[in-house]
C-alpha cells in the first residue's frame, strides 16, 4: 500500500491578512472619497451662509440710517444727490420691467424650440440645432448688452416705435430675452425628451396627430420641468447685470414703459461699485440693502419654482 498524501492547502495565516488589508485599503479609499465630497458641498454652504451675513449685517446697519418704510415705499432714488432720497421702488420696478418683457419674448420662442427639438425635428438636425443654442448661451453677456446698445436699441426699438433715445428697457429686455432663450428651450426639450415613449405611442393608437400628441400628451407630462425652466429663466434675467446697465440707461424711473430708459438693481450695484463712494459710508451701504432684496426676491422664486416642481411632478415607472 502506497502512502497517501494529505490534500496541498494554502495557508490560511497568508490569505487573510492580505484580504484584510485590500478590504482596509478599499474602506480607506471611500472615506477619503466621502470626506472630498462632503468637503465640496461645506464650501458651498458655508460660502452661501458667508454671503448672507455679509449682506444681513450690512443691511441692518444701512437700515438704522434709514427707514424701511422709506426704502421700500419710496418712489425716488438718489443716494448720491442732495437731498438723498432712498426709495428702492424705481430700481425694482425697472428690474421687474425688464425681466417681465424678457420673459414675454423668450418663454413662447423657448418653449416653441423645444417642442420642436422634442417632437418634430429629425435626429441630425437637432443635433445640429441644440448645440448652436448652447453656443448662445455661452455669449458674454457684455457682448449682448453692446449688441443691444449698437443694433436692437437704434436698428429695432427707435425706428419701429418712434423714440428718440437708444436706451430703453425694451432694448435691454430683447436682449436678455436672447440671453434666456437657450436656457428655456434646453431645460424644456430634456423634460419632453424624458416623457416615456410609451405615452406618445398610446396617443398614436388612438389617432391623435403629433401635434395633438405635442399639446394634450407631451408638454402635460413634462410639465414640471418647463415650468422650472420658465422659473430659472426669470430668476436668470432679475439677476443679470452688464447688458442692463450697457443698454438700459442707467436712470432710477418709476415707470412701466418699456421705451423708456430705467436702471435695474443690479445696474446700480455696478454703478456704485465701480464710482468713487467712500467704503463703509451710508451711499456705500445702500449696495448691500439692495442686494439683499434682490437676493430675497430671487430665493422666493426658487422657492416658488420647487413648489411648482413637486405640485406637477410626474412618475414613471
Amino acid at each position: 500500500m502506497g502512502i497517501i498524501q494529505p490534500p496541498v492547502t494554502r495557508s490560511v495565516s497568508r490569505i487573510k491578512p492580505r484580504g484584510q488589508l485590500e478590504a482596509r485599503l478599499r474602506n480607506t479609499r471611500e472615506a477619503a472619497v466621502t470626506g472630498v465630497l462632503f468637503l465640496c458641498a461645506a464650501v458651498s454652504v458655508v460660502t452661501t451662509a458667508a454671503i448672507v451675513l455679509t449682506l444681513l449685517g450690512e443691511t441692518v446697519s444701512f437700515f438704522q440710517d434709514v427707514s424701511p418704510i422709506e426704502f421700500f415705499t419710496g418712489t425716488k432714488w438718489t443716494p448720491l444727490f442732495t437731498p438723498a432720497q432712498y426709495g428702492v421702488l424705481p430700481l425694482l420696478a425697472g428690474t421687474l420691467l425688464i425681466a417681465i418683457c424678457a420673459a414675454v419674448f423668450a418663454v413662447p420662442l423657448g418653449l416653441i424650440t423645444a417642442i420642436y427639438l422634442s417632437e418634430y425635428a429629425p435626429r441630425w438636425l437637432r443635433a445640429i440645432i441644440k448645440p448652436m443654442l448652447e453656443i448662445i448661451a455661452g455669449i458674454p453677456t457684455v457682448v449682448l448688452g453692446f449688441f443691444a446698445l449698437t443694433f436692437i436699441g437704434p436698428d429695432i426699438v427707435k425706428p419701429l416705435f418712434g423714440t428718440s433715445q437708444i436706451f430703453s428697457a425694451l432694448a435691454a429686455s430683447l436682449a436678455v430675452g436672447i440671453m434666456i432663450i437657450p436656457l428655456i428651450s434646453s431645460l424644456s426639450e430634456d423634460a419632453m425628451s424624458a416623457v416615456p415613449l410609451g405615452l406618445r405611442e398610446g396617443a398614436y393608437a388612438l389617432g391623435a396627430t403629433k401635434y395633438e400628441v405635442a399639446r394634450r400628451v407631451v408638454v402635460p407630462a413634462a410639465l414640471s420641468g418647463i415650468i422650472a425652466s420658465f422659473i430659472l429663466a426669470v430668476s436668470r434675467a432679475v439677476g443679470e447685470t452688464m447688458i442692463v446697465a450697457i443698454a438700459a440707461g442707467g436712470t432710477p424711473n418709476l415707470t412701466w414703459n418699456p421705451l423708456e430708459a430705467v436702471e435695474t438693481m443690479t445696474a446700480y450695484i455696478v454703478q456704485i461699485s465701480l464710482g468713487d463712494t467712500p467704503q463703509g459710508s451710508l451711499e456705500f451701504r445702500t449696495i448691500f440693502a439692495v442686494g439683499m432684496t434682490l437676493f430675497v426676491m430671487t430665493l422666493a422664486m426658487n422657492i416658488v419654482s420647487q413648489y411648482l416642481l413637486h405640485k406637477f411632478r410626474e412618475v414613471y415607472e
